[in-house]
């Protein structure tokens, strides 16, 4: 059962690329919740994770991008929202692949936490300055 699920009402911002992509980030995060809960094999959790967060990454920085062409003014807030997450992310894939932490359903649902906390607060608030 996924973890988390696009809908337009709920994580819908209006801008193309950020709902594109969120779509792709929520997949990631599903497939990874599905393999860590489901008791994959370590390697394969390893994996999905390293995805996971490359992409994560690879998403934050379009976004930023986005919000500095149009010099959106929220951006340093933002900016540190997704490095805070960065950070907490990185952090657990070193433990992880130290063989110190695994991905659990708790860690699924601060993941989760996040996103619907972050996408109605955060980048919905960039939409009108990005659709400009």
């Amino acid at each position: 059962m996924a973890l988390i699920t696009w809908t337009a009402s709920q994580f819908g911002t209006n801008v193309g690329f950020a709902d594109d992509e969120h779509k792709v980030l929520f997949d990631k995060l599903n497939k990874l919740y599905d393999l860590a809960t489901g008791g994959a094999e370590r390697s394969a959790v390893g994996n999905q994770l390293d995805d996971l967060i490359s992409y994560v990454v690879e998403h934050f920085a379009h976004e930023e991008r986005e919000m500095q062409a149009k010099d959106f003014n929220g951006y340093t807030a933002h900016k540190a929202e997704h490095d805070a997450l960065v950070s907490i992310c990185a952090g657990l894939q070193t433990k992880f692949h130290a063989g110190e932490a695994d991905v659990t359903e708790e860690v699924g649902q601060m993941v989760k936490g996040w996103l619907d906390h972050h996408i109605p607060t955060f980048d919905m608030a960039y939409a009108d300055a990005l659709n400009s």
